[in-house]
């Protein structure tokens, strides 16, 4: 049990994920060569936006695009190394049940910030378009993986079609913050004690000398989401989308209300959550002791909003990528985390993404 409760800060953006297998440079230019043939014999025609890539190559097929699932902080592939368990719990594969076979959910640095791990995204993201032949992908990312996402949209837009954030401290977490002791409040001080006990060596031992939670953590902070905000902005032509969780059964109040929110959504607007138990602790940090401020746990409300805000449902910062290890989110609970991500994608694709 101790060994999950340093997982519970680790979700300060959670993580797991198969990294993506691409096919090597060799034969990204062996298929260029034959469609560039099959191009000319008439038995294939290019969409008419196509247009050179930063690479030289030429701009592939138009939507419906590929999904990349971007993966929170804390990231693993095989975790304890039994072999199915994944952060986006078996989502992918109820995907692909329902006909998305174009899902992919790269593994980048889990303990760095988010110009590290966006680079490593980035990276993925190109080589899922050599793969795939595809013009663009959508983001979806999860916690940090949203601020990785939208560093990948800023430095290379041309590539993405849409971001969807989901649980994302667009303007940092009070959990970032009170443990890098940015905040003297007497309220904190004994939860924070108790929450680095919770993390342990066991979080710091992980990351080993070739990453640095600190540089996490401090994006993930007020000051340093700030500063992020100010240097990755929206780009013209890419979707921006973001929702949220609300847990410890409020109905979120004013900071949920979306006039607009896609039935996906809305349907939940009664359906209340109880907390998950592992995070209590960072729950009363986020709320700050009052019931009024909206939070999955982890990440405040209206942190999270970003773009066109689709809404809240009803899911904490466990509960929104069916973790742990696909437990349902709780009594009088219905969310359904493998629902509701198929439902995001058929609402992109209804979008034109």
């Amino acid at each position: 049990m101790r060994e999950m409760g340093w997982l519970a800060l680790a979700s300060v953006l959670c993580a797991s994920c198969a990294s993506v297998q691409s096919s090597d440079q060799d034969a990204a230019a062996d298929a260029a060569l034959a469609d560039a043939a099959r191009l000319d014999a008439g038995r294939i025609r290019l969409p008419d936006a196509s247009r050179p890539r930063r690479d030289g190559a030429t701009e592939g097929t138009g939507p419906p695009y590929p999904i990349v699932l971007a993966h929170g902080f804390f990231g693993f592939e095989d975790f304890a190394g039994v072999g199915f368990i994944t952060y986006f719990y078996g989502v992918k594969d109820e995907l692909a049940d329902r006909g998305e076979a174009q899902v992919f959910t790269p593994a980048v640095d889990p303990f760095n910030d988010s110009e590290t791990r966006g680079e490593e995204l980035l990276a993925h993201v190109e080589r899922i378009l050599a793969e795939t032949g595809a013009a663009k992908v959508n983001l979806i990312g999860h916690s940090q993986g949203g601020l990785d996402s939208r560093y990948v949209a800023h430095q290379r837009p041309e590539l993405v079609a849409s971001v969807t954030t989901f649980a994302t401290p667009h303007r940092g977490t009070p959990i970032a913050d009170v443990v890098l002791q940015l905040v003297d409040d007497p309220r904190f001080s004994s939860l924070a004690d108790r929450l680095v006990r919770l993390i342990g060596a066991a979080l710091w031992d992980a990351a080993g000398e070739e990453t640095s939670v600190f540089a996490s953590l401090g994006q993930l902070s007020t000051p340093g989401a700030d500063a992020f905000n100010a240097r990755y902005t929206n780009q013209p032509g890419v979707a921006y989308y973001s929702i949220t969780g609300r847990t410890d059964r409020s109905d979120g109040g004013a900071d949920c209300m979306v006039a607009d929110a896609p039935p996906f959504i809305g349907r939940y607007r009664r359906t209340l959550d109880p907390v998950e138990p592992l995070l209590d602790i960072p729950e009363q940090i986020v709320d700050g002791g009052s019931a009024d401020v909206a939070n999955d746990g982890l990440v405040r409300v209206r942190d999270a909003r970003w773009g066109r805000f689709l809404g809240c449902v009803p899911a904490d910062h466990f509960d929104e990528i069916g973790q742990l290890f696909g437990d349902g989110p709780g009594w009088g609970n219905d969310f359904d985390h493998l629902l509701f991500y198929a439902e995001l994608i058929e609402w992109l694709r209804a979008q034109g993404f």
